[in-house]
C-alpha cells in the first residue's frame, strides 16, 4: 500500500468547484494507474494541511466545509473506481494547534482563544459530511472504505501512585486523540474536555466555553463516520499534573498538565521532539482499542528522522524493528484489531517549517542535484523484508 495526499488546490485552484484543473486530475490518474500496474494499493488522503489560499477565512469559515465536500466528491468521481482506501483529514489536531494556536504552520494564525477549537469543529463537520456522501453515493459501486488519520503520542503518568498524574495522562489522551475520536466513535467531545475548557473559559471571564457545542443533529451525524481509525505515532511522553496559571490560554494549558521526557530515551538526530519510545505505541494502541470498542486500526504514519544523509541508517532500522515489534505485541498479546502499518516515509521530503533538514525517508534524496537522485538506505531493505514476508526478519 502507498499512501499519498492530494493537493486540494491542484484539483480546484480557487478552492471551489467553479474551476476544475483537469491537468491535476490527469496527474493523479497517472499516479494511481502506475501504482496499480505495479501491484501497489493506493490510499488517498484528501487534506494534509494545504487549504487553498483563495478561500477566505480558512477553516474558521463554515463555508469551507461546503467547498471541501465539493472537492471530495470530485475526487470520488475521478479516482474512486480504483481507490479503495480514503482518509479525510491528516492530523487535524496538528493543523488546529500548530496552525492556529502556535501560528507556526500554515496559515500562521496565533489566536489560541477560539480559533483552534473552531477549526477542529468545522473539520469534524466536513469529515462527517464527506463520509456520508461516500457512504450513500459511491460505496455501493466503488466498494471502498473511508476513515481519518489522528496523531497521538503515547502517554504515561509520571507517578503511577499519584491520582493527579494518572488523571492528567488520561486527559492527555482525551485532549489529543479523543478530541476527534470521541465525536466520531462515541458521539460528542470527551466530557473531560467540555468540563476543563468550560471552567477555564469562566476563569477567563467568558460567558460561554471556548469549545463550541454540537447540537443533537450534528452529534448523530458525526457518530459512526469512520470505517477504520488511522493512528500516527512517533514518540511518547510522561505526563505530570500541573495547574495552568491565569493568563495561560489555549489547548495546551486547558489540560492542566505538563509533558516530560526521560533522560534514558534516545532522541533522533533529525527532530528534537522525536524520542525513541517503542513501548509507548503499544500503550496508545491499547488505549484506543479499549476506548473505541476494539476499532479497526491502520497505523498510517510511524517513522524516524536523522540529520545525516547516510545510506547506512542503523537508528532508523532499530526504530522500525522495535516499533513494529510493539505493534505485533498489541495484536497477538493484547488482541488489538490492527490491520495495517505504513512507514513514514518512502523518500526524504519537505518537512514543513523544518524544510529539507530532517531526513525521514528510507530512500535518500540528493536535493542539491537537479535530477534529485534517490538512493536506497539500509532501512529500505529492512522494511521491504518486513512487508514482503509480513513478519520481522529472524523472528
Amino acid at each position: 500500500m502507498y499512501r499519498f495526499s492530494i493537493s486540494w488546490s491542484r484539483i480546484l485552484p480557487n478552492g471551489t468547484k467553479s474551476q476544475v484543473n483537469t491537468a491535476g486530475i490527469d496527474y493523479y490518474n497517472r499516479l494511481i494507474d502506475e501504482l496499480l500496474k505495479n501491484g501497489i494499493i493506493p490510499m488517498i488522503t484528501l487534506f494534509h494541511w494545504d487549504t487553498p489560499a483563495a478561500l477566505t477565512g480558512d477553516w474558521m469559515n463554515e463555508k469551507t466545509i461546503e467547498h471541501f465536500v465539493d472537492y471530495a466528491r470530485i475526487c470520488f468521481e475521478n479516482f474512486g473506481d480504483r481507490v479503495k482506501y480514503w482518509v479525510t483529514f491528516n492530523e487535524p489536531h496538528v493543523y488546529a494547534v500548530v496552525g492556529f494556536t502556535e501560528g507556526v504552520f500554515a496559515p500562521g494564525i496565533k489566536e489560541p482563544m477560539t480559533s483552534t477549537y473552531l477549526v477542529a469543529h468545522n473539520q469534524l463537520k466536513a469529515h462527517a459530511l464527506t463520509y456520508h456522501i461516500y457512504d450513500t453515493e459511491y460505496r455501493a459501486v466503488q466498494q471502498g472504505r473511508i476513515g481519518i488519520s489522528l496523531d497521538c503520542d503515547g502517554f504515561m503518568p509520571l507517578n503511577n501512585s499519584s491520582e493527579d498524574d494518572v488523571a492528567a495522562a488520561e486527559r492527555a489522551y482525551q485532549f489529543q486523540l479523543g478530541w476527534f475520536g470521541h465525536p466520531i466513535f462515541k458521539g460528542d467531545y470527551p466530557d473531560v474536555m467540555k468540563e476543563f475548557i468550560s471552567r477555564r473559559s469562566k476563569e477567563e471571564g467568558l460567558e460561554k466555553s471556548r469549545l463550541p457545542e454540537f447540537g443533537e443533529d450534528w452529534i448523530s451525524k458525526i457518530k459512526g463516520t469512520a470505517d477504520f481509525l488511522g493512528i500516527q505515532n512517533y514518540t511518547s511522553r510522561f505526563i505530570k499534573y500541573s495547574k495552568s496559571k491565569v493568563g495561560e490560554v489555549g489547548w495546551t494549558y486547558d489540560q492542566d498538565s505538563e509533558q516530560i521526557t526521560d533522560s534514558s530515551w534516545t532522541v533522533s538526530t533529525g527532530s528534537s521532539w522525536l524520542y525513541h519510545v517503542p513501548w509507548g505505541l503499544r500503550k496508545l494502541l491499547n488505549w484506543a482499542s479499549k476506548e473505541y470498542n476494539n476499532v479497526e486500526i491502520i497505523i498510517t504514519e510511524n517513522g524516524y528522522s536523522t540529520k545525516e544523509s547516510d545510506i547506512d541508517d542503523p537508528g532508523r532500522v532499530k526504530h522500525y524493528k522495535e516499533y513494529i515489534n510493539e505493534v505485533l505485541k498489541a495484536i497477538v498479546l493484547d488482541g488489538n484489531n490492527v490491520k495495517g502499518y505504513l512507514a513514514w516515509c518512502l523518500l526524504d521530503a519537505f518537512e514543513w517549517r523544518s524544510g529539507y533538514g530532517p531526513k525521514f525517508g528510507v530512500h535518500a534524496v540528493d536535493f542539491n542535484s537537479p535530477e534529485r537522485p534517490r538512493t536506497c538506505r539500509t532501512s529500505a531493505k529492512f522494511i521491504s523484508q518486513v512487508f514482503n514476508h509480513n513478519k520481522l526478519p529472524n523472528s
